[in-house]
This record gives structure tokens, C-alpha cells and sequence, in this order.
């Protein structure tokens, strides 16, 4: 009788309801700062944000970021900075999609989009170069033909997590939390151990919390 005991769970469990998602008919909601496809961003004023530091190729424990800074040409210069990303290039063959490159940028130049429907029928397709990373001049990423893209899967992206976000809210969003001892503040940041450490100095009630000015802190 055992094997009817089997037979009468499988029976029982088809009048209850269906938790898998029929993919690729439905589709689930992403949530914040999902890891997709990268993006190469820029400034309003079109200038390229990556500055060619290799950071993210640095960090990156599969290996699937290819880096070559040069220096940026006085008359036409590609980025603020003395440098910039010549050569830029992500093997998604490796890529495991971990977003330590964006956190580690300094400059939010790196940042994921929300797209992940995306094959390749050659090793070359699977190998994005700097042209097809970088966004274009509306600020949105380029779209390539063996990409399956949906309505916000192109304005989304991961964020950029600071030390001085630890929480990684995704408000924070493309807000760049420099500490402002440093002359950088844009904003004070989350609520962290720093803050919190304020605060009970200065004998603080919880709930409120010093200035991201007070103390000396690096």
C-alpha cells in the first residue's frame, strides 16, 4: 500500500494552488538593485564616467572584466578625469552577475540593468566592447538584437552601494555619499555605525542623530 500513499499526495496536490511562475508566459516582478546586464553610464553633459582605474576588473572574482585606461586627450577629453576607460570589455561567459564592480567604481561609472533575457549563437556575441556597454545620449542603454527587453528594465539599475550606505538602500540610487569632510557631501548618509556612534557620544536621544559633519571621521 505504500506505493498508493504516494499516489494519493501527488492526487491531493493538484487541487491546490500552483506556485511556479508559467515562465516565459509570466514574468516575475524584479526587485531593487537586481543584477542584470551592465551599462557604462555617463554625465548630464555626456561625458564618459568611467576613468579607466580597473577597480572593477580588479575585483572581479570571475575574471570577465577586460580594462585599458589611457589618458584623456586635452582637446576632446572622453572623461573628467586625467584618464579614461580606452578598452572596456565583460566576457557574460563568466560574469556570475555578483555587482562587486559596481560597488567597487568610484564613479558609478558601472552599474546593472535589470535586462537578463539575453543568448548568444557565438563566443563573440557573448563578449560586450565599450560600444555596446556605454549608454547613448539619451542616457539609456543600447539595445542589441539578441537582447529581450522589457518596459523598465532599461531605466532600473543596481545602485551604487557606499560605504557610507551600508545598508544598501536602493534610495540611494545613483546618489553619490562622499564623506563631506572631504569636501564631496552631496547629502549626510544612511544611518550607520558611524552615525550611531555619534550619537551616543554626543548623548543623542534615539531617534535622533548628529550631523554627518560632526566628529572626525575618515
Amino acid at each position: 500500500m505504500g506505493y498508493l500513499n504516494g499516489f494519493k499526495v501527488t492526487f491531493l496536490k493538484l487541487f491546490e494552488e500552483r506556485v511556479t511562475t508559467e515562465y516565459p508566459k509570466e514574468k516575475r516582478p524584479k526587485p531593487a538593485r537586481f543584477h542584470g546586464r551592465h551599462v557604462l553610464n555617463r554625465y548630464e553633459d555626456g561625458m564618459e564616467k568611467c576613468i579607466g582605474c580597473e577597480l572593477c576588473a580588479g575585483v572581479c572574482p570571475a575574471k570577465c572584466i577586460y580594462v585599458r585606461g589611457a589618458d584623456n586627450p586635452e582637446a576632446a577629453p572622453v572623461s573628467p578625469g586625467e584618464r579614461y576607460g580606452y578598452v572596456y570589455e565583460i566576457n557574460y561567459l563568466r560574469c556570475i552577475h555578483c555587482d562587486l564592480c559596481v560597488e567597487a567604481c568610484p564613479t558609478e561609472a558601472i552599474t546593472e540593468s535589470n535586462l537578463f533575457e539575453f543568448s548568444f549563437t557565438n563566443r563573440a556575441d557573448a563578449i560586450y566592447t565599450k560600444a555596446e556597454l556605454v549608454v547613448d545620449d539619451e542616457g539609456l542603454p543600447q539595445r542589441q538584437p539578441w537582447e529581450l527587453w522589457h518596459d523598465g528594465d532599461d531605466l532600473a539599475t543596481s545602485g551604487w552601494m557606499r560605504a557610507t550606505a551600508s545598508s544598501g538602500n536602493p534610495d540611494y540610487q545613483n546618489r553619490i555619499s562622499w564623506s563631506g569632510e572631504l569636501g564631496y557631501g552631496v547629502r549626510d548618509p544612511e544611518i550607520g555605525q558611524h552615525l550611531s556612534n555619534l550619537r551616543d557620544e554626543a548623548d543623542v536621544p534615539e531617534g535622533q542623530y548628529p550631523s554627518a559633519d560632526s566628529g572626525d571621521h575618515h
